[in-house]
């Protein structure tokens, strides 16, 4: 998910003032909450590297609960003057660092972050709300997350919707119960007297809401706070308003606009801090104004080849071992790659080839020559795309021998794009300058020393064979995919609209009919007043608008009303035919084919990343979702498609790791594992173990992967947190091994910082050391997972470059297309079927030595549907 940080400007300066004694400028300019609030903004975007990055304020002007109530807020001490003059500050700092800012009259700060983070979530973003505002604990949800400072500025809490029902026992919504009843002494929100924090909660839990409270006040015990309620009811209810948090103000949220830019005015930035004498701020920023540059922007000399003669020339000058970078255009769509420009330099001469002006036989010929010659040893950077053109002009690359983006991904996985310039920036001190010729011309001669910099690195690491064997030549095999692509039949996917929209027409009748009315089935709000008013369906959540009706909420409904079952489905056919059905006739090229981009350097764990489109993410839920493979065929008439997909591999790995001789042995004497583990948690016999038990067990076998939580598993298995505790303690009992292992891999991570896969793949975890028990968690979670994972991943892509060679290497026609986590998918030529079932088999299953066997499931279609 991308994600959003919401920053609480009024409250992280307040907290930075106080966190932080008094500073000032020579000049008497007033700096400690500048410098706090600074240093944190500088350490979310370090921890969270948002996507989007926003900062609220409030206004002077009255909001509209001043409007309906006089005290609001009264009695609230004045803001110290030494604070107030730090805000123009703040703000001129957050406009240089790119990020917007939103404030309005008539609504606090508080409005504005519920509203873009509701705006977020709904786009599927996930929020950071950072404050010392606890009123913000309300907008928690599974994507919405309240980081509240604590202790100044130096620790912080991370609340989600889950963290709030284990640690406080009420929900986000609830919160502004609580508060209704207890009031608010810091906003002057009278609740109900005599109600303090412990009674509130305690009512909360029990009736659910105030409304609730006051429905059963009669059976309240405690005759004064029984009294209280009677007499402040509407005390309450006003005061639960106040309290709640409006999330639908009238402003409008561009997801470009609040882009996080990285192009921010660091010479801006520079000026700002070194006028404010913050000498460790200036350190943080590139060039920072009154100290030496850490590299020179030295001016380089690149020779410009307009003509075939010079760049035959050229090529013949330099050396055996070259750094190339390029420009491309059209790379959104294989059709439209194409080459602009080329950057060579061997360390002594440097060569800018424009690209049109030598696109001629000749011209081509001599790159062939130069881009095929082993000999020619060549560093570049980020360079499948590139591939990718060269193969569109009949050029089989040779003689790659580092990839600058590759080292700096496997180095550290978690930044998710490595731009060469930031490279050069961060590992070099370079900042070269100039215009985008000028400043693609320096990093090219840069590339030498990135190169050694970073092979030192790759080396330090001991990913030698990681970065040689596996991920380097898969760019040359992913780029293969890219170029044959998988072809599409156009008149299938017609097909499928018309019958997605007659099953879209059908399902949204029958919702008609068990509503006994026609409404927008789209509309919450239409929804809401169906299910709860007409249906008369139990409330589960109500929202400032009505009643939520999410996901969340129709699956704790599901057993109540059969048009429950009939909304989901009706959701799921509308979002699959906007995103699948639509979407994948939007990318079909010109020769028939979906050309989809492979991404090696974004996930964190290893795994491919599949865009324009995603064909990892085809949903399977529904047999209608199923139905769009249907839609991919083979090459050519006679071919077929074939489907080679590893069984259970992330469990056999975690077999491997942890060498637990039970889970071995199930695998060597090929038992089925679910089903060996449904009889040890449930202790029967394998003969009678029910699928139901199975169903169960394999929840356990895949979340133990996972480092789930048996409070995560009861919600999962719709049981008692009790029983889950149960079954992972037997679970454990059986597996032994496997106990030890996740204890260890933990304590690593947390000595080490990252672990590592079977490849030594690295996965830093940061969150392992944090003082917030939930970002711990989350840590210990992830390092237990990430070897598994990650060394499945490795496994994968080491199998995916194995097939490819042997195919190159027998001169097969047949072709490795696709790469779906765990699966490969190949256009097989009729002749050579049997004898790729062979290759695939042998190269897959052996591609990595474990101490269990690795199994591979192959079938074959007319589609890729019909061989799944």
């Amino acid at each position: 998910m991308k994600r959003l940080l919401i920053l609480d400007g009024n409250s992280l300066l307040n907290r930075a003032f106080y966190a932080i004694p008094l500073l000032s400028t020579n000049e008497g300019v007033y700096t400690n909450a500048v410098y706090g609030f600074t240093n944190m903004l500088i350490k979310m975007k370090e921890e969270l590297k948002p996507d989007y990055i926003v900062s609220t304020f409030d206004r002077k002007a009255p909001t509209f609960r001043h409007l309906e109530y006089q005290d609001y807020k009264a009695g609230r001490k004045k803001m110290p003057p030494e604070l107030a003059a730090q805000f123009p500050i703040v703000k001129e700092m957050l406009n240089l660092f790119s990020i917007s800012i939103y404030e309005m009259d008539g609504y606090e700060a508080d409005d504005l972050i519920g509203s873009l983070a509701k705006f977020a979530e709904s786009n599927d973003i996930e929020v950071y709300i950072v404050t010392g505002d606890r009123d913000a604990l309300q907008l928690a949800s599974d994507n919405i997350n309240v980081v509240i400072t604590k202790k100044g500025i130096t620790e912080k809490e991370i609340y989600t919707r889950t963290r709030m029902i284990e640690e406080m026992g009420v929900t986000p919504t609830q919160f502004i119960d609580v508060k209704g009843l207890m009031g608010d002494q810091s906003d002057n929100i009278p609740g109900v007297p005599g109600i303090g924090e412990k009674t509130a909660y305690k009512l909360i839990q029990n009736y659910g809401s105030v409304e609730g409270v006051l429905e059963h006040v009669e059976e309240i015990s405690g005759k004064k706070v029984k009294e209280n309620l009677i007499q402040y009811s509407e005390q309450a209810i006003f005061s639960k308003r106040l309290a709640t948090i409006n999330t639908e103000v009238p402003i409008d949220f561009d997801l470009d606009e609040i882009r996080s830019n990285e192009n921010f005015d660091r010479e801006g930035l520079r000026r700002l801090f070194f006028k404010l004498q913050m000498k460790t701020l200036l350190d943080k920023i590139p060039e920072a104004e009154g100290e030496e540059k850490s590299g020179a922007d030295s001016e380089v000399d690149f020779k410009k080849i307009n003509s075939v003669e010079e760049l035959k020339a050229a090529i013949d000058s330099l050396e055996k071992e070259v750094y190339f970078t390029f420009n491309l255009d059209g790379i959104s769509k294989y059709s439209l790659l194409t080459i602009k420009d080329i950057f060579i330099s061997d360390g002594e001469k440097n060569y800018e080839i424009v690209f049109d002006a030598i696109n001629d036989k000749n011209g081509i010929e001599v790159l062939r020559q130069f881009f095929e010659n082993e000999d020619i040893k060549k560093v570049s950077h980020d360079v499948k795309n590139f591939l990718t053109a060269l193969r569109k002009l009949d050029i089989d690359m040779k003689g790659l021998i580092f990839d600058t983006a590759l080292a700096a991904y496997l180095i550290d996985s978690s930044k998710g794009d490595y731009p060469i310039l930031t490279l050069v920036n961060e590992y070099l001190g370079e900042d070269p300058k100039g215009d985008v010729e000028t400043v693609n011309m320096k990093l090219c001669f840069h590339m030498k020393k990135l190169y050694g910099y970073l092979k030192t690195k790759i080396e330090e690491a001991k990913m030698e064979n990681l970065l040689y064997d596996v991920e380097l030549p898969l760019t040359l095999v992913l780029s293969s995919m890219e170029e044959y692509g998988f072809k599409v039949n156009s008149s299938i996917l017609d097909e499928l609209s018309e019958k997605f929209k007659k099953e879209i027409d059908e399902t949204q009748k029958t919702i008609y009919e068990l509503a006994e009315e026609e409404f927008n089935i789209n509309s919450p709000k239409q929804l809401g007043k169906i299910l709860f008013e007409k249906l008369d369906l139990p409330v589960v959540k109500k929202t400032k608008t009505g009643y939520s009706t999410n996901a969340e909420v129709l699956e704790k409904l599901s057993d109540k009303h059969p048009i429950i079952d009939k909304i989901t489905y009706f959701r799921q056919l509308t979002k699959i035919y906007s995103t699948y059905i639509e979407g994948l006739k939007a990318v079909i090229d010109e020769d028939g084919c979906i050309h989809s981009n492979f991404n090696q350097t974004v996930t964190t764990t290893g795994r491919l990343s599949s865009t324009e489109p995603n064909l990892q993410n085809i949903p399977i839920k529904y047999e209608m979702g199923r139905e769009i493979r249907k839609v991919f065929i083979p090459r050519e008439e006679k071919d077929v498609i074939l489907s080679a997909d590893y069984s259970q591999i992330e469990l056999r790995v975690l077999a491997h790791i942890a060498n637990d001789e039970n889970m071995i042995d199930a695998f060597k004497h090929d038992i089925d594992i679910h089903t060996k583990t449904a009889s040890e948690v449930f202790k029967t016999p394998i003969g009678e173990v029910t699928s139901l038990m199975r169903s169960r067990a394999k929840a356990v076998n895949f979340g133990i992967v996972y480092g789930i939580s048996d409070f995560s598993l009861s919600q999962d298995l719709h049981i008692t947190k009790k029983e889950a505790k149960e079954y992972m303690d037997i679970y454990f009992d059986r597996y032994p091994k496997i106990r030890e292992f996740m204890d260890n891999i933990v304590k690593d991570a947390g000595a080490e910082g990252y672990v590592t896969t079977i490849m030594n793949r690295r996965r830093f975890i940061p969150e392992i050391t944090s003082s917030n028990k939930m970002v711990k968690a989350l840590g210990e979670r992830l390092s237990m997972n990430a070897p598994i994972q990650g060394s499945a991943a490795d496994i994968i892509k080491m199998a995916m470059v194995n097939v490819y060679n042997k195919l190159k290497e027998k001169n097969m026609k047949s072709k490795l297309i696709l790469q779906v986590h765990d699966e490969l998918i190949i256009n097989v030529v009729p002749e050579e079927l049997e004898a790729i079932k062979a290759l695939i088999k042998e190269e897959m299953e052996s591609a990595v030595k474990l101490n269990v066997p690795l199994e591979v499931d192959i079938n074959i279609g007319e589609s890729w549907y019909d061989a799944k």
